[in-house]
């Protein structure tokens, strides 16, 4: 994240007091593990599997991906500092009922669905997305990993009306290492012919929180791209409600 953060250059955000605080952002993902660089700003906890109360992550991803969004690094002095360390973070996915009681101005979906998928899971997920876009949330998708190949961004990234995020260093060599092929990043046109991804952020061997022991861990994808546009306009939003 200091790579990330000296590449964009969010010093400049941050010296100005504009570290989204007041801010909240959902992320549909596999959890949260309760890391200290986030404790004190998460919001609240829903579990729609395991029907469990209090945070968890047993993958990882959801608690890197929040990391990446609004670590505030005092477990790393400061090296591992997410984009928005004042915002809040919210991992449940019940969002619209809660979005004036938290302010929710951002959902990052770090994850993907397949075109292989059952079609009517593929037009659910749609539905639900833009449902969220049009309450007046910002909905920030992942293209996914299956690049470079034309049309292949994944559900929801092929959302018109959202934004959909791919990795601008995805053809470093550093990609491979992580089980990547060079160029992962989903690409358009869709099959509607829409253009996507419409950004592009870092997003190869990003280190952010892990789940063990307030550590962190290094992953790579344009899951890891996803929440750095996320924390951008978090950034945003703190000057601009």
């Amino acid at each position: 994240m200091e790579r990330i953060r000296e590449l964009l250059n969010t010093s400049y955000a941050h010296k100005r007091g504009y570290t989204g605080k007041g801010i909240t952002v959902a992320v549909m993902d596999t959890g949260l593990f309760l890391h200290k660089d986030l404790r004190g700003r998460v919001k609240g906890f829903y579990d729609v599997l395991g029907n469990e109360t209090e945070c968890y992550d047993d993958n990882g991803h959801g608690t890197h991906v929040a990391g990446i969004i609004g670590a505030d690094g005092c477990a790393s002095r400061g090296q591992y500092m997410g984009m928005a360390p004042g915002c809040g973070i919210l991992p449940i996915r019940w969002m619209l009922e809660h979005k004036d009681e938290y302010n929710i101005r951002i959902l990052n979906i770090s994850v993907g669905m397949l075109k292989n998928a059952r079609e009517e899971e593929q037009v659910e997920l749609i539905k639900l997305v833009e449902e969220v876009w049009d309450a007046g949330i910002v909905v920030v998708a992942a293209a996914g990993n299956n690049g470079p190949a034309g049309n292949s961004v994944t559900i929801p990234g092929i959302c018109r009306t959202i934004i959909t995020v791919g990795s601008s260093d995805d053809d470093n060599r550093q990609a491979q290492g992580q089980g990547l092929r060079r160029g992962y990043s989903g690409r358009g046109p869709t099959d509607s012919c829409v253009i996507k991804p419409e950004i592009l952020a870092p997003g190869t061997k990003i280190t952010s929180c892990d789940v063990h022991n307030d550590g962190y861990t290094t992953k790579s994808g344009t899951s890891m791209a996803t929440p750095v546009v996320s924390g951008a306009i978090a950034l945003l939003l703190s000057k601009y409600p």
